[in-house]
């Protein structure tokens, strides 16, 4: 699939940060987003991408977009670091994923300040056009 003109024609590739639990998720994704031409930073939790979005905000380069796991066993999973996210900087742009649709944010996920969901299982397409439409939000 070639990559869109939209997706691939700025200088600096747009940058995606991921928060998944799984190691092969993220791995996954990664190739996925990596196909769209995008560059991407991987977080296992909600702690870990706190930090990694302080870090890029710090360094004037916060992340195009950011897709957290909405669920984290032991650990602060989407709903909770989006929230502390959105603080520090209100302009994010977080997506949430998961594989579990009876979640309230799933259905209402603009209450929560989120820009979007993305079911698990990942389909090509779909995450693609999920992507696509929030990143062209700011062009409008």
């Amino acid at each position: 699939m070639p990559i869109p003109e939209s997706e691939s024609s700025s200088k600096e590739p747009l940058k995606i940060l991921v928060m998944d639990d799984e190691d092969h998720i993220r791995t996954i994704l990664k190739k996925m987003l990596e196909k769209f031409g995008y560059s991407v930073e991987l977080t296992h939790d909600g702690e870990t991408a706190i930090s990694q979005y302080k870090k890029l905000l710090k360094s004037n380069r916060p992340p195009d977009l950011t897709i957290m796991d909405l669920t984290i066993p032991g650990g602060m999973g989407g709903k909770e670091a989006s929230k502390i996210i959105l603080g520090l900087d209100p302009k994010a742009k977080i997506v949430v994923s998961s594989g579990y649709s009876n979640d309230p944010i799933m259905s209402d996920h603009k209450s929560y300040g989120l820009k979007g969901i993305i079911p698990k299982p990942y389909r090509l397409e779909e995450l693609r056009s999920t992507i696509k439409k929030i990143l062209e939000q700011d062009n409008k």
